[in-house]
Parts: structure tokens; C-alpha cells; sequence
């Protein structure tokens, strides 16, 4: 899937903030478990589902659950929600300040100018 850029643009910032925190915590888990993401992220009352269901809407996050006994209930961050935390990063630091035109296509990546 194609990332898109744009995405980044119009993210409520509390997005981010669960986004950053699925990935501080994927060192120790494979599936994030709700709770943990809240807690992280410092999210208070109803909007975190908005937010998660704004996420997975953008492909940016997965969720992962079963039923039964195990019950385990949690999200994952996809391929596409890294590389947007690496561009909110770069942006933030001064190094990527906007996107051209596509100039390139190849086989595993994109080149704007």
C-alpha cells in the first residue's frame, strides 16, 4: 500500500500520540493491548475509539482479537503507520518540510522532489 502523505496533514495530534505509543510498546508485545495504548498515550474518556477507528480507516493500525478463552484484544502498528511517525518525526526536526511532485517510482520505494 502506498502511503499517503496527506494523512499527515489532516491527523488530529491525539492520533499521533497512539501512534507513538503502539510503537514504544510493539518492543514487548506483538499485539498492544488496549489499556497499555491508553495509558501511554494519556487519553482520557470516549475519543480514543474515534481515534483508533481513524487510524485503522487509514490503514495506519490493524486491530488484532480473538475470542473465546485467550480474549486477548489489541492493535498492531502496520508498515504504513511506521513510515508516517518517520515522516511526523522528520517534519518535526526541520529535515522534510513538504512533498512535490512524484518524480520516481521504483520497485520498493517513491522519490518527490
Amino acid at each position: 500500500m502506498k502511503l499517503d502523505a496527506t494523512i499527515l496533514r489532516t491527523l488530529h495530534p491525539d492520533a499521533l500520540k497512539v501512534l507513538a505509543a503502539m510503537e514504544k510498546h510493539m518492543v514487548d508485545h506483538t499485539i498492544v493491548p488496549t489499556s497499555a495504548i491508553l495509558k501511554t498515550a494519556n487519553l482520557r474518556g470516549a475519543s480514543h475509539h474515534k481515534i483508533i477507528s481513524a487510524l485503522m480507516r487509514n490503514k495506519l493500525a490493524h486491530h488484532e482479537g480473538s475470542g473465546g478463552r485467550a480474549g486477548y484484544d489489541g492493535y498492531r502498528l502496520t508498515n504504513a503507520g511506521h513510515d508516517l511517525l518517520a515522516l511526523h518525526h522528520l517534519k518535526s526536526v526541520g529535515v522534510v518540510s513538504a512533498f512535490g511532485d512524484r518524480i520516481g517510482v521504483g520497485k520498493e520505494s517513491d522519490v518527490y522532489l
